[in-house]
């Protein structure tokens, strides 16, 4: 088990209302919760299936240089990168949104 987070912007509510089940509603679209493996990769499919339009990170603690690992989806500007094994965010321009 590991500590998990997930962030959330725009997504439809009955995505919210499934991820409240499993992890706790910190603030409005942010969840946290010590989860397994399993339970976090079942909630990325979860965010993966039902977040249409919306973006959202999950972040998780690993053993890693950084200690931890994080995925996306959506757009945003905020774009992850690997740079010689280390995940980096690198931010896009303004209108690289639209």
């Amino acid at each position: 088990m590991s500590m998990c987070m997930i962030v959330t912007e725009a997504v439809p509510p009955r995505l919210r209302g499934r991820l409240a089940v499993w992890l706790l509603e910190v603030r409005a679209g942010v969840y946290v919760g010590d989860v397994s493996q399993r339970v976090r990769e079942m909630l990325w499919q979860q965010v993966d299936a039902m977040a249409e339009d919306g973006n959202a990170i999950m972040a998780w603690a690993t053993n890693t240089e950084s200690g931890f690992d994080f995925i996306t989806y959506g757009k945003n500007r905020r774009q992850p990168v690997d740079f010689d094994g280390l995940r980096l965010v690198t931010f896009l321009p303004d209108d690289a949104q639209n």
